[in-house]
């Protein structure tokens, strides 16, 4: 989704990219562009440019962002555009370190860094200023979203020193001194919206002013430093796995999404397909909705669907980014799953399924399938019996309501409470929608599970339908 706004004679286009709430900016004057916080795929930006007639003369970096693999490299590679960072920053490869204060012309435009460490401690926010002078927004990346700012606990995963703490008390300072002296008129131009792991209440809004926020968000509210660490702190869920993988990606750089296209994009027969499966351990990945996974699919592969928040729970599910990978996905859908693995990191895909599933199908092979239940069918089980209830979705999901008498197991945790799951007994597995359960059911049979069935449309059609009687207590059964 591409949305621009125009005030005081500057155009910011905002580029969102819902599946991982990212945003991306371009700005052009007098033909001249920039671009701040790409995405790894940069063609977008190149064409976006093209039609301006305008050569992308900067790639600002806002920091080193932990949830996506910027496509800074390869923007310098084929535009030619100079990388920016911030002040501290110490990337491997050639760029340009700003200055605090320091100004950059984009055409008649004009950029000012304004260094904000906090979130890390390069972060940096970057002041637009049209050509008249007149100061328009703030692009801000992970230091201040709509409705909340940056979580403080990522660079700790990259240098130890830099605690949680202290780098919530370097955000105050900023957002203070910074941040807060600045006009009310200015736009907030964020790196991320809600559904993003890089804060814990952001808003779906994805841009607003500077003085609504002073009014609005919370962590802009009159408050002592200490108050505001404990604020931050308070309710902070522990960051995605792959978080620290893509912050070194990003700082020591990495492979060009040419070549990892080129690695991916191999046309396997199902027998080709097996054959690379077994020589190499590859994790066989399945992107099709849940409701086809269910119908049939390849012994131990793993289903994360594409139609939903597919990186980030490749994220969440895939411990290392160098996991070689195998894709199931529907015909026509291959590019578009590698280069959403590449967004996080994940560049070793090595191979595709010809034809997707129905090939694998219609050669003889083996499959195996998923039984599903509707909402209703699981009331009538609940009349008649006590069948053990297992709610995959967020522990804050849970405990805002849930089944009465099920377990929470929530799904970012399964591999660590596979216990929780018998073997030796039926049970019912729900999520708030179908997509999350559907992972999990995955990788229970993967692991050897069988006797489970999965609610078709999870909580929320539970909620439509039936009857069954909801807590909106915490239940003394919930495990995490």
């Amino acid at each position: 989704m591409s949305l621009t706004t125009t005030y005081n004679d500057m155009k910011v286009e905002q580029i969102y990219t819902g599946c991982i709430a990212h945003a991306a900016y371009y700005i052009e004057n007098n033909g001249v562009a920039a671009v701040f916080d790409p995405l790894r795929e940069v063609h977008p930006y190149i064409d976006r440019a093209q039609i301006d007639n305008a050569e992308i003369k900067y790639v600002f970096e806002t920091h080193f962002h932990a949830d996506f693999v910027s496509g800074h490299l390869d923007l310098r590679k084929k535009a030619g555009a100079e990388i920016v960072f911030g002040p501290g920053a110490k990337p491997a490869y050639e760029a340009t370190i700003a200055k605090d204060g320091q100004i950059f012309e984009v055409g008649n435009y004009k950029v000012k860094v304004i260094h904000t460490p906090g979130h890390t401690m390069e972060s940096t926010t970057y002041l637009l200023i049209d050509e008249n002078g007149k100061e328009h927004g703030i692009i801000t990346g992970d230091t201040l979203f709509i409705g909340d700012v940056g979580r403080p606990d990522l660079a700790q995963h990259v240098v130890a020193d830099l605690t949680e703490e202290k780098l919530a008390g370097y955000l105050y300072d900023s957002l203070r001194n910074k941040i807060m002296p600045l006009s009310d008129d200015l736009i907030v131009y964020p790196n991320h919206g809600a559904g993003s792991a890089c804060g814990k209440m952001m808003s779906k809004e994805t841009t607003d002013t500077l003085g609504h926020q002073k009014k609005t968000n919370y962590a802009l509210q009159n408050m002592s430093k200490e108050e505001f660490i404990k604020t931050l702190l308070t309710g902070l869920t522990a960051p995605p796995g792959y978080f620290p993988q893509n912050v070194l990606m990003n700082i020591k750089g990495y492979e060009s999404l040419d070549t990892i296209m080129d690695r991916a994009t191999q046309a396997l027969t199902p027998d080709a397909f097996e054959l690379v499966a077994n020589e190499t351990g590859a994790l066989m990945l399945d992107t099709r909705d849940a409701e086809d996974f269910a119908k049939g699919f390849i012994p131990n592969s793993i289903n994360i669907a594409l139609d939903g928040n597919f990186a980030q729970w490749v994220g969440e599910m895939i411990p290392d980014v160098k996991q070689e990978i195998l894709l199931i996905t529907y015909p026509g859908k291959e590019e578009e799953a590698i280069t959403r693995l590449s967004r996080v990191g994940y560049d070793y895909a090595v191979g595709y399924l010809k034809n997707g599933f129905d090939s694998w199908r219609k050669s003889g092979k083996d499959f195996e399938t998923i039984k599903r239940i509707t909402s209703e069918e699981l009331e009538k089980q609940m009349k008649s019996g006590n069948p053990l209830i297992i709610d995959v979705r967020k522990k804050s999901e849970f405990d805002s309501e849930h089944i009465i008498g099920a377990i929470n197991v929530p799904l970012n945790q399964i591999n660590q409470h596979l216990a929780q799951f018998p073997k030796d007994k039926p049970f019912v597995l729900h999520c708030a929608g179908g997509y999350r359960s559907m992972i999990a059911a995955s990788i229970l049979k993967q692991r050897g599970w069988k006797d489970f069935v999965d609610v078709i449309g999870g909580f929320d059609d539970i909620k439509e339908h039936t009857s069954i009687k909801r807590s909106e207590y915490i239940c003394p059964t919930t495990l995490l």
